[in-house]
């Protein structure tokens, strides 16, 4: 693992991005330029926050996220790999065992580039095979994480397999956006798509109308949609974009009262400042790799000021 001086020494850039570590140990860069704000933990490769210029912060963070090692964080950017949810049996492979939402987002990456084109920070993280994702029998992948921060957020999750055999993999950048009242957005680019929703035993549904309004518990991987979604934030007089690229599912969610009160690292209304929606390949949408091939998925996200 790289240490806090090696890490400032070899990618601090002066006035744009430093590193320093959490009381918990947690390692974390701090991006600065004219154009936005971020802060990226090295546990998980997790931005955790982003900041445009003349905005608020788009993504949205808990304030009861517990940032240990061995915990995952709530809110900003998980990176969801190898599957999504809990693990299930594959025709290829029968074992369920392994921690929610894969081992990505539990792993210390590896800084592998950072620089400044612009106004944008460019930042690249890599994680390689190690003892917790041998044991759950993914010993020969690459990922590699470039994020391109700037007035616009750009993430591209790249996916390599390193064995002679098929790899399959979920994948997911699990985006919390940061919303003045889940209760009053509404979110385009889904009509006419099918979806599980997750709140009814997974019945697989088509949304009808072409906007969403969420009125309760909502957990919902769209599928076979390439789609670019709009968010329109009437509180916060805002619309957030979430286009995509060679990913097949959008995932949206927001657990609302009665789950959220149930979650122990959110606070009870933390529901109402906060949608995901999420760029995937999940379920019938999963990823195969042939030998030596690679996979990109990419999100790009934007913000525009509504009066």
């Amino acid at each position: 693992m790289q240490s806090l001086g090696e890490l400032n020494d070899h990618f601090s850039l002066p006035g744009a991005l430093s590193f320093d570590q959490t009381e918990t140990g947690l390692l974390r860069a701090h991006v600065s330029t004219p154009a936005c704000t971020a802060e990226l933990y090295l546990h998980g490769a997790h931005l955790t926050h982003w900041q445009p210029a003349g905005h608020t912060p788009v993504l949205f963070l808990s304030d009861r996220s517990e940032f240990a090692a061995d915990k995952a964080i709530r809110g900003g950017v998980p990176v969801i790999f190898p599957w999504f949810g809990p693990r299930t049996a594959t025709a290829e492979n029968p074992r369920t065992d392994g921690p929610a939402h894969g081992f990505a987002r539990l792993q210390t990456w590896t800084v592998m580039f950072a620089a400044i084109s612009g106004d944008d920070l460019h930042l690249t993280l890599a994680l390689a095979p190690g003892e917790q994702s041998r044991a759950l029998g993914f010993d020969h992948f690459q990922l590699a994480y470039t994020l391109v921060l700037g007035a616009d957020l750009r993430l591209r999750l790249t996916v390599a397999n390193q064995s002679e055999s098929p790899l399959q993999f979920e994948e997911a950048l699990h985006t919390y956006l940061a919303v003045g009242d889940a209760t009053q957005v509404s979110l385009s680019g889904l009509g006419d798509t099918e979806y599980l929703d997750k709140t009814d035993n997974f019945a697989r549904k088509r949304q009808t109308d072409p906007i969403l309004h969420l009125t309760g518990t909502t957990d919902r991987p769209y599928l076979n949609t390439e789609a670019t979604v709009t968010l329109t934030d009437p509180t916060l007089h805002r619309k957030l974009t979430v286009a995509k690229q060679n990913s097949k599912t959008t995932v949206v969610w927001n657990p609302w009262a009665e789950l959220c009160a149930k979650l122990h690292d959110m606070p009870p209304d933390g529901w109402r400042t906060m949608t995901c929606v999420e760029t995937a390949n999940a379920g019938e949408n999963a990823v195969t790799l042939g030998p030596r091939e690679t996979h990109t998925m990419e999100s790009h996200i934007t913000v525009e000021r509504e009066e």
